[in-house]
């Protein structure tokens, strides 16, 4: 398509960890297998309503008008992953209004990933089988993707520059030890604000992290907020402890629900770990998922330019053994102001 002038284009993506495997299904041609340690303080931002919009990219899609871009996953009912669909297998709708798709890929392009991750003192013996995680991970990278790694304990150390020699985050991973409390919140703050500087439309962060937030000057609101406003998919990965687990606190029993929130808000989602062995395996299915997301693509009926939030809603077409699938999509965007 040929590119036109003076063109708006907003793309939709967001953050925590994705489990899923490839899956074919039965006979049907829709589907496939699916250091120095320099720390930063933080002060909480002044309270105020969000005013953000999305933010501007080059993409690979063009049209006249403004266009809004859709990352979708989808997943059976086992969360494996759902690859094969096309345009007239989804639906897609603007504070309940339907749209015309206008554009759809589910190409593999190329990433901007940041790694938050967990070095607390919780983390423990847990902290080599993460470590093997994350090489999992770097192994179904695209060459073209570029990467950071926010580490955080108590405080949070300053993101790295991005980079697309993963060899680099993995011998930053290797001298890292475990102590101290946990400022999730704080880590991820800092990271979506990196990820203002990322060089490639699709964003997407991948938390690693054994429990809730105890130590961060920022709080739930605040983060959901920037999620909400952020380009960026969070997906995490939740090491946990068993429910009956006596030595888990607070903070750890509410990890969960805060990191499953802060996911669905941005179009990803959680996947709890148990046994720490599990970690590379989960790991590479993430990679898997970032692969193989579908991307629609709409302009909205009535144009919109007051910067308040319009909530999207995709849907799979009904028939053609559709039922039982889940799609997974960010909740939705702040138009812009002009």
């Amino acid at each position: 398509m040929e590119p036109v002038k003076e063109r708006t284009v907003y793309s939709i993506y967001t953050l925590t960890v994705i489990l899923i495997a490839s899956w074919p299904f039965g006979n049907s041609a829709l589907f496939s297998a699916m250091a120095q340690d320099t720390r930063v303080s933080i002060e909480p931002r002044a309270a105020k309503p969000p005013t953000g919009g999305l933010q501007q990219h080059d993409a690979d899609f063009r049209v006249n008008g403004n266009l809004v871009l859709v990352p979708v996953l989808v997943t059976d009912g086992q969360d494996r992953l759902v690859t094969g669909l096309d345009k007239r297998h989804f639906k897609i709708y603007e504070d309940k209004i339907e749209q015309t798709i206008t554009q759809f890929a589910s190409d593999d392009v190329p990433i901007s990933v940041g790694l938050v991750f967990d070095c607390s003192g919780s983390m423990g013996a847990k902290l080599e089988k993460s470590r093997l995680a994350v090489a999992e991970f770097f192994k179904i990278a695209n060459p073209q993707d570029e990467f950071f790694l926010t580490e955080f304990n108590g405080s949070v150390r300053p993101p790295t520059d991005f980079t697309s020699a993963p060899e680099q985050i993995q011998n930053d991973l290797f001298l890292t030890q475990s102590k101290g409390r946990t400022a999730l919140l704080d880590a991820i703050y800092l990271s979506l604000h990196k990820m203002k500087s990322a060089h490639r439309a699709r964003k997407a962060l991948l938390v690693i992290s054994d429990g809730g937030d105890n130590s961060s000057r920022y709080t739930e609101r605040d983060i959901k907020n920037l999620v909400r406003e952020a380009d960026v998919q969070v997906y995490a990965i939740g090491i946990l402890e068993p429910q009956v687990s006596l030595s888990r606190t607070p903070e750890e029993m509410a990890g969960p629900g805060l990191l499953d929130d802060l996911a669905r808000q941005s179009g990803g989602k959680l996947f709890p770990v148990q046994d720490p062995n599990e970690l590379s395996a989960v790991a590479a299915k993430i990679g898997m998922a970032l692969r193989n997301q579908y991307v629609l693509g709409y302009a909205p009926t009535t144009e919109k330019k007051d910067g308040k939030y319009h909530r999207i809603q995709v849907k799979l077409a009904k028939g053609a053994g559709l039922s039982s699938l889940h799609a997974s999509f960010r909740a939705g965007y702040y138009a812009p102001t002009e």
